[in-house]
């Protein structure tokens, strides 16, 4: 197999010093339509890290991570990418890295960057799974999600369609491959609907899909239900009690560092916009509650009074 440089994460996987993306980086790996050359997190498991930044032309809509299990059974891919040559150039890299087939495809939730590349991995006849909720928004806003993507990155997009997953599930899915249990699951509601992680448990590893962020603000959309989020980390994804974390944005990490970026920032929003509420506050200045320790993360300008007002949406009929 051929070795890929390994991420120095995995030293700053067990600290408490985080590792900082590259937003203002446009691309990392101009030899590839990916935005970062695939890295190997821990032996046999490996992560093409996307830009912490929204999708632009030039990070060919890469902006989230794109990961894939070897195992002596074939290759399990998780997040088809968001184009069909996105998915082709990862299916390169792949090639690169094992001789072993790719056999199975998890779209980690319905958004365009999880499944748009659908339509390269069923040309190749590989079956594609994902979770229920994920299909069916999948199916009733793919055709948005591609139009927005050829706008955004123009002949990138070229050769991508919608493609609904081959399968559904609605809990788990549960696979062994060559020794290695791999277990897609659905822990409860989160950042979208049907949010999955893949977890790993002999190699105590996550792919955590949206559910966990490092170094980027997470988005709230209108459908995010910031209260139900909490409750589905605190009861099920802490249970996992992951060593390594490939989280759905920014490096891979540990849980400290993902608890720190995701869950501590939901719980310091819902604090914020609640005190806001009890003091009458309104919706106009809620978008401007203070969020002055999250303002150093990629994508802050973006999202921060966004999130302030869907959150502030949420609390008010709580």
């Amino acid at each position: 197999m051929k070795h890929f440089v390994k991420f120095a994460i995995l030293a700053a996987a067990t600290c408490a010093t985080p590792t900082f993306a590259s937003e203002d980086i446009a691309d990392q790996y101009p030899d590839s339509m990916l935005y970062a050359k695939p890295v190997e997190v821990i032996p046999g498991v490996f992560s093409a890290i996307g830009a912490t930044a929204p999708s632009t032309y030039e990070n060919a809509g890469h902006n989230n991570n794109l990961s894939f299990i070897v195992t002596d059974e074939g290759v399990v891919v998780v997040n088809s990418g968001g184009s069909y040559l996105l998915a082709k150039a990862l299916h390169a890299e792949i090639k690169a890295a094992t001789d072993q087939p790719v056999v199975l495809v998890f779209n980690e939730n319905g958004q365009g960057h999880a499944m748009l590349g659908n339509s390269y991995w069923a040309e190749q006849g590989v079956k594609i799974i994902a979770h229920s909720d994920a299909a069916h928004e999948f199916e009733e806003y793919g055709a948005r999600s591609l139009q927005g993507a050829q706008s955004r990155i123009k002949e990138r997009a070229d050769g991508t369609t919608v493609v609904l997953p081959t399968e559904t599930f609605d809990d788990t899915y549960d696979v062994e491959l060559g020794g290695l249990q791999i277990s897609a699951r659905n822990l409860g509601p989160a950042h979208s609907p049907g949010d999955i992680v893949v977890w790993l448990p002999q190699k105590s590893l996550v792919i955590s899909g949206d559910v966990a962020f490092h170094e980027r603000l997470l988005p709230i959309f209108e459908h995010t239900m910031t209260a139900d989020w909490v409750e589905t980390w605190n009861n099920e994804f802490e249970a996992l009690n992951a060593t390594y974390v490939i989280p759905g944005h920014g490096h891979p990490t540990n849980m400290d560092q993902v608890r720190r970026y995701t869950l501590d920032y939901l719980v310091y929003m819902r604090g914020k916009i609640g005190a806001h509420l009890d003091d009458g506050g309104d919706l106009a200045e809620a978008y401007y509650v203070d969020q002055s320790p999250y303002t150093r993360l990629d994508t802050f300008e973006e999202l921060a009074t966004k999130n302030a007002g869907r959150v502030y949406e949420q609390m008010e009929f709580e």
